[in-house]
């Protein structure tokens, strides 16, 4: 049956065709047995799962099992995330369904990361930047859990923010890429005055740097910024031996963090 990038292809969760085509089989079946095919690669798997379709159609695996396959054959967990969210963005599969198969496989990579990174992407964690702004800036130093891909009706339409704090009236953007064509400035710089006219509310906006080598620096900027909107600062930590993200103040104070991580 068709299998990884293959199926991915087929089922719509990847954007361009494979160099080559994927195909997998029964563990006890010889990939030898058939020869060398050009442009195939055979797998060999003792958990063999097709996807029912009428028999007009090439035999594939279903779309949960696909993400799982190629997830395991993932360079990095951020890769794997990436299936993870694609997949059910595109409302193909279910963190769910997604979970489910997973139960089924003896041997799984990564299995715990991602039984909690399924819980992400049911919580609205769509992109592994976003993931890592949650796990090591938000979650990693105790501030509040922001509303994920939260939905506003603001003068210029409907807008998602990817992480508003609605008590504080506080947004972070994420953005993975460099720099922004013209058009797309434009647009993040209307979606912010919409912001702000609407409600008060801030946005920041962060980007790979911030989430990862400055992520405590990040954390004790936004600390101080849910503090001047009413945060009382209570469970804010450093997240490991060299983070020096600390609280001069004491739950319910006005004073913002001290922050002496410079980076």
């Amino acid at each position: 049956m068709l299998s990884h990038e293959t199926a991915a292809e087929v089922h719509g969760l990847a954007d361009k065709p494979s160099k080559v085509i994927h195909v997998t089989v029964a563990a006890n079946l010889d990939p030898a047995r058939y020869g060398k095919i050009p442009g195939v690669v055979i797998h060999r798997s003792r958990r063999v799962v097709r996807q029912e379709l009428p028999p007009w159609q090439l035999p594939r695996t279903p779309v949960a099992e696909t993400v799982l396959d190629l997830v395991a054959a993932s360079a990095s967990f951020d890769d794997a995330y990436a299936w993870l969210s694609r997949a059910t963005g595109r409302r193909l599969v279910s963190a769910g369904m997604i979970k489910e198969a997973m139960a089924a496989r003896k041997r799984m990579r990564w299995r715990e990361w991602l039984t909690d990174a399924l819980d992400d992407v049911a919580d609205g964690v769509m992109f592994p930047l976003e993931l890592r702004y949650v796990r090591d800036v938000e979650r990693a130093h105790g501030l509040p859990a922001a509303r994920r891909q939260a939905r506003r009706e603001l003068a210029g339409g409907v807008r998602y923010l990817d992480n508003f704090y609605d008590g504080y009236r506080l947004c972070v953007e994420l953005d993975g890429r460099s720099s922004h064509p013209p058009e797309q400035k434009w647009q993040d710089a209307d979606r912010d005055n919409d912001n702000l006219f609407a409600g008060d509310v801030q946005t920041l906006r962060f980007g790979v740097r911030d989430v990862t080598v400055r992520r405590c620096a990040r954390a004790g900027q936004l600390a101080a910024a849910l503090m001047r909107r009413g945060w009382d600062g209570a469970g804010l930590h450093a997240c490991g031996a060299r983070c020096q993200v600390t609280a001069r103040n004491s739950p319910g104070s006005a004073e913002v963090p001290r922050i002496l991580l410079s980076s």
